[in-house]
């Protein structure tokens, strides 16, 4: 039950809605997202498997365009677009932390493995095993090493 009340779980009914083309119903859950989670989750976007939102959501705005891959935490409050209009918007790869209040805008790419610390605001590309943070965001880290090093960078 608690994993039905994630905004991300709600989103990927409303994905699988909006593809098979029952487009009433998935703006339907997207409503529901944003009246319960206080989150802006367009049915469009791509979330891959495993990817999860911290604290069940809240506050997450994500563009339609925007795609995220597999196995990332996302926290709350975390907001994933362009920076203006209709440009392009963020690609981010898999096993990706975003912390509490990010911001990833733009027309960038974030690598495998990547940290965005809380309340970065990220407009740059950032590549494989790094760890960033700042306003903007600066590196901070490079991982190399093994994915446990990286686990504890998170």
């Amino acid at each position: 039950m608690s994993n039905f009340m994630n905004a991300v779980n709600k989103q990927r009914r409303a994905h699988w809605l909006a593809t098979h083309n029952i487009k009433p119903l998935a703006k339907a859950y997207e409503m529901w997202i944003y009246l319960m989670h206080n989150s802006f989750i367009p049915a469009e976007c791509v979330i891959g498997e495993g990817t999860t939102f911290g604290y069940k959501g809240i506050g997450v705005v994500i563009h339609k365009r925007a795609r995220i891959g597999r196995n990332c935490i996302i926290a709350q409050n975390v907001t994933i677009g362009g920076r203006s209009g209709y440009e392009d918007v963020p690609v981010i790869g898999d096993n990706c932390y975003i912390g509490a209040g990010a911001k990833v805008l733009g027309p960038i790419k974030i690598g495998n493995n990547v940290v965005i610390g809380a309340n970065a605001v990220m407009v740059k590309d950032a590549p494989d095993n790094t760890v960033w943070a700042g306003v903007p965001a600066r590196l901070i880290r490079t991982a190399e090493a093994s994915d446990d090093e990286m686990t504890e960078a998170r």
